[in-house]
């Protein structure tokens, strides 16, 4: 018994767990801290609202968790897959708008389109747009060894800007200083999400990022393309020596990542929630939200899925502490600190099995 519990302490999966627990436990703790010194007197009621906000008004709040959670997924599948395979993919808000917005452009003028799959055709057009942008410093990366931070960053603005041009000149709403209403006809189907979470904007996008997570996790566990694209990640040179184009997996490796950004974003403002892309000069905050997604979810797919569904839950508990004077930015505080102090988990994890482990050999 002693043996495999000794065993399991040694498994990457167990301490990468364990890492992503400290995180969380260590950032409650700060975050708890922070409510004690704005408001020593609600901090309790704070607090427990953190923990406890997600079921604060039923299934209806359990289904906007779910709903949430679906962009943030994806995004935090895109940076992860980026991470997996050597890649910074610091671009998924970029991404994440320009899928959005062809989605929304096709679902608004292709009326022509059978409503039977003109939802299906959107999304599919994000997709592919995600994909095209997040190639441009995939490209950039691959023939003139352009560093893929910078461009991803760039292209964010760029991204961002160009989609508040297109939306201005193509369907925008001036009463309202955003994109014109979805047909009901292009919305994605709730799938049942509405029964089960009446009231909510829950809808079958979380569905459908389960079986993305499943694939993703197929593709880089399952498949020589996966082998090729992590083994480029983490040894160009020798991935070269073995026969294996650097350029194709670079390029590859980021137009996947951005399909599923895109993707994400498609999906999003097609749920038919009343969302609609805003001419302002912000990007997106669900793009950056896929980055402590990835990093909580040590960048696998299952872990992300769990990862994105913890910090949509967070989020809206976070929204209910306006009854108790707090701030709803003060979420962002914790879930932050979360993320910073998983950088100092993966140092106290190891102290941690090791004390675990002599108290196993102990007894």
């Amino acid at each position: 018994m002693k043996k495999k519990i000794l065993t399991l302490l040694d498994s990457p999966t167990f301490l990468n767990i364990i890492a992503s627990l400290i995180a969380v436990i260590v950032g409650l703790i700060f975050g708890f801290i922070i409510l004690l010194v704005s408001n020593p007197h609600q901090a309790i009621n704070g607090f427990m609202t953190i923990i406890f906000g997600g079921f604060n008004n039923g299934i209806r709040s359990v289904g906007q968790v779910i709903y949430f959670a679906t962009p943030i997924i994806f995004t935090g599948l895109s940076v992860g897959f980026a991470f997996k395979t050597g890649l910074f993919n610091i671009g998924a808000a970029g991404q994440f708008i320009v899928g959005a917005f062809v989605a929304v452009y096709i679902a608004i003028t292709c009326t022509w389109i059978d409503p039977s799959i003109h939802w299906i055709v959107a999304i599919f057009a994000a997709f592919l747009a995600g994909a095209l942008w997040a190639s441009i410093p995939g490209v950039l990366n691959a023939y003139l060894n352009v560093n893929e931070v910078i461009s991803t960053i760039m292209m964010n603005y760029i991204g961002m800007y160009l989609v508040n041009f297109l939306v201005l000149k193509t369907i925008f709403d001036p009463l309202k200083n955003q994109s014109q209403n979805v047909p009901e006809a292009s919305l994605v189907p709730r799938m049942g999400m509405d029964i089960l979470f009446k009231g909510s904007s829950a809808g079958g996008g979380f569905f459908i990022a389960i079986i993305f997570a499943i694939i993703i996790f197929i593709i880089l566990e399952k498949t020589t393309l996966g082998f090729e694209l992590k083994a480029c990640g983490l040894n160009r040179n020798a991935s070269k020596y073995a026969g294996i184009s650097e350029k194709r997996s670079i390029i590859l490796s980021m137009a996947i990542a951005g399909a599923l950004a895109g993707l994400g974003g498609g999906l999003f403002y097609l749920a038919g929630s009343g969302k609609h892309i805003e001419v302002v000069d912000l990007l997106a905050n669900e793009g950056f939200m896929g980055i402590p997604v990835a990093l909580l979810g040590f960048s696998h797919p299952i872990g992300i899925v769990v990862a994105g569904l913890f910090i949509a839950y967070m989020n809206v508990g976070g929204f209910y502490m306006q009854i108790y004077d707090f701030t709803p930015e003060v979420i962002d505080i914790i879930i932050a600190a979360i993320i910073y102090f998983s950088a100092f988990s993966l140092i106290f994890k190891k102290l941690t099995i090791s004390l675990l482990k002599k108290l196993i050999r102990d007894k």
